[in-house]
């Protein structure tokens, strides 16, 4: 069954998902995103070279419940900016220097990173030991980044490592 399903809650979301898309729940679209369901996580596996090890279901629950806070918190201070004075708002990029080693959990935090407003993941290092971060809004690049190895990397270093 594992050779066959890889991932079940990859193809339970790529089903979901395909339906959700086509706005169509017939008899063809639900064989279709039966088939998309098996054959995508199959063809994904195969281009994976390392496999994601999940572990501490605490540390991805509270993870969660950060991110989405982070989220609307930083669509509010966005917003109020863009609507003030372009005066206060000071652009910068700073390099987070990573203790995390684990390739899904860098994927995870700069994908984090770049899902909050106001922030954007844009390098890793060939070595992976630095990612180069845009922020909307620099106030304290010392700040900014013991913030995202505080309330991000420490979460993610418990869920992947």
């Amino acid at each position: 069954m594992k050779r066959f399903l890889p991932s079940p809650l990859l193809s339970l979301a790529v089903l979901v998902l395909w339906l959700l898309l086509v706005g169509d729940f017939s008899s063809g679209s639900l064989v279709l995103a039966l088939v998309l369901a098996i054959v995508l996580p199959l063809c994904a596996g195969l281009l994976q070279p390392e496999h994601a090890h999940l572990h501490r279901l605490p540390a991805i629950i509270k993870l969660s419940g950060r991110v989405l806070r982070d989220i609307i918190v930083s669509n509010v201070e966005v917003a109020r900016l863009i609507l003030g004075s372009e005066s206060h708002i000071r652009p910068g990029f700073i390099w987070v220097p990573l203790e995390i080693r684990d390739l899904h959990g860098i994927t995870a935090l700069a994908s984090i990173i770049s899902l909050t407003p106001g922030t954007l993941s844009t390098e890793l290092t060939p070595d992976r030991r630095f990612l180069l971060v845009h922020c909307f809004d620099l106030k304290d690049a010392e700040t900014t980044i013991s913030g995202i190895k505080s309330r991000y990397e420490s979460l993610l270093r418990e869920i992947f490592e």
